[in-house]
């Protein structure tokens, strides 16, 4: 993981699938599982979501917040 992945969580979009635009940290946790047990893309995307699906997987959501917040200040 590079330090710049979790402010990537927060503001990447999600570019395909069901939950296309949506931001990667936003994605649902079922959704993530999904992807962690039939594999993750081969992929910028991929390494993403299996990052966020880590977090989600160990309770670790609260971590993102201050990018969240510092992301809405941005807008």
């Amino acid at each position: 993981m590079k330090a710049e992945d979790l402010q990537r969580l927060v503001s990447v979009e999600m570019p395909f699938g069901k939950y296309k635009g949506r931001v990667i940290a936003d994605l649902p946790g079922n959704y993530l599982n999904w992807f962690a047990r039939e594999g993750f893309p081969k992929s910028d995307i991929g390494r993403l979501l299996a990052l966020m699906q880590e977090i989600d997987h160990n309770g670790l959501g609260d971590l993102l917040t201050p990018l969240r917040q510092r992301r809405d200040q941005d807008r």
